[in-house]
């Protein structure tokens, strides 16, 4: 298909969401609005891509800056077609068609935009307008047809009459026009209606006269539906999550209870996991092939290698996992936790920018922060890397095939010897040479009728 070119109107505050964050900012499956429309047109790879901003000009362009976007400022928001005024100066040189798109339609897809442009081409018009059919236009402006059923105009809904309000075909906000002829459509737009705006959609009446205008309707609401208040985001993001949960069960993954998981948009799955009920997926999520991950766990920005297992109640961030590790339950992983293959993080274990070796365990109630940890180490029940001084943080260094017995603390910085022994309860204050026993403890002593003595105080 020959390429087009994309703009993106992304200006408006969005004032129903009572927000002080920019519409196309709000999130859906933990990504902004405005990144799904941009993931959506890249799929048509685009000769240009445009977005104009205003309302949070500076957070928009920040936070979704890219090499292929044109940024594009509306000063002053004075409606739609304002909008695209501001952009043409940025489309000079550019010819053929132009796809215009509304910054809030999250659901949308590369499919319904390629079936816009290709029905736009096939039917020669000169504009092309992507409508459909909904129960409750409330808020939309409606298509209006003339008499043999073709394009006439749309109207808003503060401008629309009584019967023009019952028609239900309304406007997604979705249009594919000529080049050639948006400049000269533009310019005469006028702002004579009850927003004194420019809107958009005045000029279709032109392009019916100039050229050819029709609307491609879609039966297809939910992916056509924008976000104006906080309600209709919390409706898209159930639809959004049905759709992309079925996209992954039909690819192999099984979801024990899909209606009580949450996936962000872009977290991938290998074949044969098994997510078991009350999951939560985040952005920036790899999860293998063969996994298992148990109900009510949490993994975000972290990568989960093939025929791992994470154990309810599991929080895993920003970490790396390889292959057969078993997490968890009740295992906070945080960022800068690296487990090598076969690795055992045990219940109530926090590990946090630490790497460690393959086959080695931290089986129960420890905490191993900026430490490196070899091969083939058991670490004890309770033990701790005192890493942080109050003023800066130290490493922790154990060697290959280290044994650490309970309730032992590594005071930070110290290097463990491979295969060195750690008694139990000992305190390690300074460096443990290769296959020694490090110990440290008080002598025991005992204090004869210590229990009579002390039952006599009490009374």
């Amino acid at each position: 298909m020959k390429r087009c070119s994309v703009l993106v109107l992304a200006a408006g505050q969005g004032s129903r969401m009572r927000s002080n964050l920019p519409k196309v900012m709000h999130a859906l499956a933990g990504r902004p609005l405005l990144w799904h429309i941009l993931r959506a047109v890249r799929g048509l790879e685009p000769e240009r891509l445009v977005v104009v901003t205003g309302f949070g000009a500076e957070q928009v362009e920040r936070e979704m800056s890219a090499p292929d976007i044109h940024w594009v400022r509306q000063e002053e928001r004075l409606g739609t077609g304002h909008a695209v005024r501001c952009a043409l100066p940025v489309l000079r040189g550019c010819s053929g068609d132009l796809l215009i798109l509304n910054g809030d339609h999250p659901l949308i897809t590369t499919d319904i935009l390629a079936g816009l442009l290709a029905s736009h081409r096939e039917n020669g018009q000169a504009a092309t307008l992507l409508a459909t059919e909904l129960d409750n236009p409330h808020g939309y402006g409606r298509v209006v047809r003339d008499a043999e059923g073709g394009l006439a105009r749309v109207v808003e809904e503060k401008d629309a009459s009584e019967a023009e309000r019952a028609i239900r075909e309304v406007n997604t906000g979705f249009y594919c026009v000529s080049l050639e002829h948006l400049p000269g459509w533009i310019a005469r737009i006028g702002n004579e209606n009850a927003q004194k705006e420019y809107y958009l959609p005045d000029i279709l009446p032109m392009a019916v006269a100039e050229g050819g205008a029709a609307a491609w309707c879609l039966n297809d609401p939910v992916a056509l539906s924008g976000v104006n208040d906080r309600t209709q985001l919390a409706e898209l993001e159930r639809a959004f999550r049905d759709r992309r949960v079925a996209e992954w069960m039909a690819r192999g993954v099984s979801f024990v209870d899909p209606d009580s998981c949450w996936v962000a948009a872009d977290v991938e799955i290998g074949i044969d996991t098994v997510i078991e009920p009350n999951v939560v997926l985040g952005p920036g999520s790899w999860i293998g092939e063969r996994c298992r991950i148990g109900p009510f766990c949490h993994i975000a920005e972290s990568m989960v290698a093939a025929d791992s297992v994470i154990l309810p109640f599991s929080h895993l961030e920003g970490a790396e996992i390889e292959s057969e590790c078993v997490i968890g339950p009740h295992a906070r992983l945080r960022p800068g936790a690296r487990l090598a293959p076969k690795v055992k993080v045990g219940n109530f274990c926090e590990i946090k920018k630490s790497s460690i070796g393959a086959g080695s365990k931290v089986n129960h109630l420890s905490y191993v922060g900026d430490a490196q940890i070899g091969s083939g180490v058991n670490i004890g029940a309770g033990t701790i890397t005192c890493n942080y001084d109050g003023l800066h943080k130290h490493r922790t260094v154990i060697g290959d095939q280290v044994f650490v017995g309970s309730d032992v603390q590594f005071v930070a910085p110290v290097q463990i010897g491979a295969r060195a022994t750690i008694g139990a309860g000992t305190t390690v204050t300074k460096d443990v040479p290769p296959d020694s026993l490090a110990i440290s403890r008080a002598h025991q002593t005992h204090v004869m009728g210590w229990s009579e003595r002390r039952g006599k105080h009490r009374s």
